[in-house]
């Protein structure tokens, strides 16, 4: 056990050595500064803008921007539908597997679209070959969506009294070219040498240790499962995800695939610091997440480690950790480490069952994409955080009666009313989903039966967190819920939407109403915001915020669950 926690602490350490440096690098390429890799990646850019007839130095205000967004997005959706609904006929099927309905094909195609992955089918049976490549590439674009909205950010925060704020594209394409995709190609290297399968055969027979003879699946999955992860998509190639050991075959690449996942929300993060130049700020951001994120994280780690209380009440011991929905492998501790991580960056892949952690565990997986701020997904974490500067700003002022600025420009009543509508859609969509839900299952409870597993406590825990997962477009899910259903391939797909566009418009909008603003000189009553005492002032804006909207739901699941134990 004690080696397994110097994993962790190596895990995040490295994350955090490897981040300052790539955050450092991306400034500059969003910047537009000349690095090692442009004869490289110069030549490959200019091709893609040729034949797609885009200037990438044609700038865009704020609104542009959010234009060119919706419209790509809105493109995938229609193919990704059209691919997923007629992939039993299509090439790249020598499992023949069938086509999808209508309503998983759309719950699907949004999920990979909004970077969540939730996946309402079984991944190498619900899905072709062809089928896999097209959610590949739509786990690139989507994290760098994420990453192109969160630098439009940057821009407003930099400039002076502009509306100008560069090109939705240019940022688009290297957030690809030059981060997403060299990356990958690194991560996908490690991950052949440790065993994992690449190939466009179907399966294969076997013999397992007990003697019976199965068929596996195969296919490419050493190129699919590090976008996987740094893309903080989450979307498994197989049906368990990263519990299946041809997804994360060792203790080794499950440290891998951990760094992966917290290196573009940690770069991000130092990456700001670097555009705008002010890197004491990035430092304070990272400061507030890293702390919401350890009072999370280690109570995790401590939970699954000591066990099932109601387990050792039977005289059964449990030295090894509450193991049960779990792989020898990787162990309790970093089972537990990683049920934040991926919940805390909205990647939503799961090394162990969600399912079957402790109740407090699964608490604290959803109190972190409740928050869906402490360093968040590909760009769209540091997007979330800004709507709760905006909010601790304005209750600052209040406090000491003068007008709310924030890095020079005044906070006034559009700015504030945007970020309040963003602050409560995430609880909105959170509870009014889980409360139809619940109606409909206490009301019919006969008709929706293959809903729940689990009745009671746990049984409403699974609903929420379900949409939950939705609105933080995390993608992980407790399993005992029978989700491919109309209701739940519809329900979760329309808060999907909502959950994923939304949050970016808002902060982007009322990034450009402040970069169209007139600098204000700092005074000596300039409220500080790079300082620990702000710092401290966001985390109890989030505090509060989470506490009043979900606990009386979490009352009713996970904290009900955990006393029924003792």
């Amino acid at each position: 056990m004690y080696s397994e926690m110097i994993g962790i602490v190596f895990m995040f350490t490295i994350s955090l050595l490897l981040a300052i440096p790539l955050g450092k690098y991306m400034a500059k390429v969003y910047g537009g500064q000349p690095t090692r890799l442009n004869r490289v990646f110069n030549p490959l850019e200019k091709w893609l803008f040729g034949i797609s007839n885009i200037n990438p130095n044609t700038e865009m205000n704020w609104k542009q921007h959010m234009l060119a967004m919706m419209i790509i997005n809105g493109v995938w959706i229609v193919l990704g539908m059209l691919i997923l609904m007629n992939q039993s006929w299509l090439p790249l099927n020598p499992d023949k597997n069938p086509d999808m309905s209508a309503h998983l094909a759309f719950n699907t195609t949004i999920s990979f679209v909004v970077n969540c992955n939730l996946q309402h089918y079984s991944g190498e049976t619900g899905v072709s070959y062809l089928s896999q490549l097209f959610l590949q590439f739509l786990q690139f674009v989507s994290a760098a969506t994420g990453m192109a909205a969160a630098v439009v950010l940057f821009k407003a925060l930099k400039d002076r009294a502009t509306h100008q704020l560069g090109n939705f594209y240019f940022f688009f394409v290297k957030s690809i070219t030059r981060i997403l995709l060299p990356i990958s190609v690194v991560i996908a290297i490690l991950f052949l040498l440790e065993g994992m399968p690449m190939s466009f055969e179907g399966k294969e027979q076997m013999v397992n240790l007990q003697g019976d003879t199965i068929q596996v699946s195969r296919g490419p999955v050493a190129s699919f499962v590090p976008i996987k992860h740094l893309g903080t998509n989450g979307g498994g190639y197989f049906g368990s995800n990263s519990a299946h050991p041809l997804e994360n075959p060792s203790y080794f690449s499950n440290m891998v695939a951990m760094i992966a996942q917290l290196l573009i929300p940690f770069s991000m993060i130092f990456a700001f610091g670097y555009f705008i130049n002010r890197r004491k700020m990035s430092w304070m951001i990272f400061g507030v997440m890293t702390v919401g994120f350890l009072l999370l994280a280690i109570p995790n780690i401590v939970q699954e480690v000591n066990g099932n209380p109601a387990i050792a009440k039977m005289g059964i011991q449990q030295k090894l950790g509450a193991m049960e929905g779990k792989e020898m492998r990787i162990g309790a501790a970093a089972s537990g480490f990683w049920s934040i991580v991926t919940t805390v960056i909205s990647t939503g892949s799961v090394n162990a069952m969600h399912d079957s952690t402790m109740p407090m565990s699964g608490m604290n997986e959803m109190l972190a994409m409740m928050v869906n701020s402490f360093y968040g997904g590909c760009g769209v974490g540091l997007l979330n955080f800004f709507i709760f500067i905006i909010l601790a700003v304005f209750i600052s002022g209040l406090m000491v009666g003068r007008t709310p600025e924030f890095l020079g420009k005044k906070i006034e009543a559009n700015e504030i009313k945007i970020a309040m509508l963003i602050a409560l859609l995430h609880p909105f969509l959170i509870l009014v989903g889980t409360a139809l839900s619940s109606y409909l299952y206490v009301n019919n409870p006969e008709a929706y039966a293959s809903w729940l597993n689990n009745p009671g406590f746990h049984g409403f825990s699974e609903m929420l967190y379900e949409y939950t997962s939705s609105a933080a477009n995390n993608g992980s899910g407790f399993e005992g819920l029978g989700d491919n259903t109309l209701w739940w391939n519809t329900s979760t797909g329309i808060v999907l939407i909502l959950g994923r566009f939304l949050p970016i418009i808002g902060p982007v909008a009322i990034a450009g109403m402040l970069a169209a603003k007139k600098q204000i000189p700092e005074s000596a009553g300039t409220l500080k915001t790079d300082t620990t005492t702000f710092g401290i002032m966001i985390f109890a804006v989030i505090l509060i915020v989470t506490a009043l909207s979900f606990f009386p739901s979490l009352a009713l699941g996970p904290i009900a669950e955990y006393f029924t134990l003792y």
